[in-house]
């Protein structure tokens, strides 16, 4: 887990945080936006809104190389769609590979005249992504007064209580603290639908409510069928009704229809249903109709996208409004820091760097889906990232899409700026256990201080160790950079005693990266405050495995 604290430092004696920006041309990392955006979709180019499109050009080659066979002998995934968008802009809607590649379980391939390519308008399973069109919806109807976030379940659906689920509420099931098992075999241990939905109600959860996070479809089933009774109408109107409709999208819903079938991205080959396209792969969404509150959207990149920037806005869209700002707020909010690692909102995931990688803050939310689909926004930066694969095409088997999930999140994050907080040179390190280190200091005895602006986010174990040497061969800490999230630059200022040099050490943890920290502002002075050299920074900065930073 990382933990969203800037800079811990041995002695710190001021840690400054420096005001909100002004919009400019460049988009910037650590410039951070606070509100909602007012933004409608539309196309651009990365230097349209400020972004470096070269960190975007190595995401997007990463992904298409993830599509060709590796040493295991077949590719990470068949086909990908790549969505960025930033400030309203979309800047890159890139397919890659294919997507209808084989023709067995055993990863046949088909000839290349009967594979269907991936396009920007491929229609996608999503998958778990679903499960925030039903938190939509359930979320519409808690505005309308259906219920409170702390009503008991069974309050709504009183057969939910037997087996001691009584005490279950609503806001643990958008949370995944219920304590209800992750998941049950509906589509083959019961025969029909009504008898899946009893299993689901009458279900014995595994742990009292409130007490751990455990990630259950049940939640979101049971979720749905409690949509369904406040609305009185079935869960796939009400997505359409309460999301799809206002917002114009016409690729989005359940059960494609035949006539789109020939835009679907193929999913799994299963015994009984061969190679899966059209319908949803989940075995227990589909044996419920192919419509629950779990599983069974299906959607483009361009129209998830949609809905995230919905979400950006604070619920509104092109003058149509899907929720209150305030509903939306909730939403983001973290309501699991008793379960450190799986922030959670309603419904949508926060905080989550294993996906999200470098676009990780305690603002960022999404969702992943198990067909191979990624949703990641970023309110801090406006910014959306989206990947949507066909990774279980034609083998759940064949590996997780985690390393490409972040390749496309991090490759976003880096085509957003980090500038110098005061225009000079800034300093960044590019290995692990790389130096930065002053040249010999004057000695002017002790209360020697240093003082420096840092730009900090790193992932978990990562940090900057900031060291002091009085005879240039023990180091001694004085001071560690680290934590993530808060995309501003901040003063350091840290007594060194009567140091002869100084140095910044990088050291790299087990995590999966920030966007990086940064060091600018260099300054060495004595008790009284005058620069050891009269200088900004220190001459004479010897770099090993550091760089001066260019972005």
């Amino acid at each position: 887990m990382r933990t969203p604290a800037l800079l811990i430092a041995t002695t710190m004696l001021t840690a400054l945080a420096l005001p909100a920006h002004a919009d400019g041309r460049e988009a910037r990392f650590d410039q951070p936006h606070e509100g909602w955006s007012s933004s409608v979709l539309r196309t651009g180019t990365p230097q349209r809104v400020g972004l470096d499109p070269a960190p975007l050009d190595a995401a997007l080659a990463q992904i298409e190389r993830y599509t060709v066979p590796d040493a295991t002998g077949h590719p990470l995934f068949a086909g990908a769609v790549t969505l960025f968008a930033h400030d309203g802009v979309v800047v890159t809607q890139q397919p890659t590979g294919w997507a209808v590649r084989y023709a067995d379980a055993a990863g046949t391939e088909l000839p290349e005249q009967q594979r269907v390519p991936m396009t920007p308008d491929t229609i996608f399973d999503l998958a778990s992504i679903s499960k925030l069109f039903t938190s939509v919806v359930v979320m519409r109807q808690h505005e309308l007064g259906r219920f409170d976030l702390d009503d008991p379940v069974a309050r709504h659906l009183p057969e939910f209580a037997v087996n001691g689920k009584a005490s279950i509420t609503i806001r643990q099931l958008l949370t995944h603290t219920s304590g209800l098992v992750a998941w049950l075999p509906l589509w083959s241990q019961y025969p029909d639908v009504p008898s899946r939905i009893k299993a689901v109600v009458e279900t014995t959860p595994s742990s009292a409510p409130g007490t751990r996070y455990l990630y259950s479809d049940l939640n979101l089933i049971t979720l749905g069928l409690l949509a369904e009774k406040w609305s009185g109408k079935k869960l796939d109107e009400l997505v359409r009704d309460d999301i799809t409709r206002p917002l114009g999208l016409v690729d989005t819903g359940y059960n494609p229809p035949a006539a789109k079938l020939d835009r679907v991205a193929a999913t799994e080959y299963q015994a009984g249903r061969g190679i899966i396209r059209g319908t949803v792969h989940d075995e227990n969404a589909w044996s419920l109709g192919g419509v629950a509150g779990h599983a069974g959207v299906f959607s483009t990149a361009r129209e998830l996208a949609v809905l995230g920037q919905a979400i950006l806005n604070g619920g509104a869209y092109a003058g149509a409004r899907i929720l209150r700002e305030d509903t939306v707020e909730l939403m983001l909010t973290n309501f699991n820091q008793a379960f450190p690692g799986n922030a959670h909102g309603l419904g949508f995931e926060l905080d989550q760097d294993w996906y999200m990688g470098a676009l990780t803050s305690p603002r960022a939310a999404g969702h992943t889906g198990y067909t191979g689909t990624t949703l990641v926004l970023d309110p801090l930066s406006r910014s959306i990232a989206i990947l949507l694969t066909n990774r279980v095409h034609p083998s759940r088997n064949w590996g997780s899409i985690n390393p490409a999930r972040r390749a496309a999140a991090n490759g976003l994050a880096q085509a957003l700026a980090v500038r110098p907080r005061h225009g000079g040179t800034a300093w960044t390190p590019e290995s692990n256990g790389g130096t930065l280190t002053t040249r010999d200091l004057p000695r002017r005895g002790d209360g020697q201080r240093l003082s420096f602006w840092a730009f900090v986010d790193l992932a978990a174990a990562d940090r900057v160790v900031v060291e002091a040497t009085d005879d240039g061969t023990a180091w001694r800490e004085v001071g560690v950079l680290s934590g993530y999230g808060e995309r501003r630059w901040r003063k350091v200022e840290l007594d060194t005693g009567s140091a002869a040099k100084l140095r910044w050490r990088y050291v790299r943890g087990t995590g999966y990266g920030g966007r990086g920290v940064y060091v600018d502002a260099i300054r060495v002075m004595d008790g009284r405050g005058v620069a050891l050299d009269g200088e900004r920074e220190p001459a004479g900065l010897h770099p090993e495995g550091w760089r001066v930073a260019d972005r």
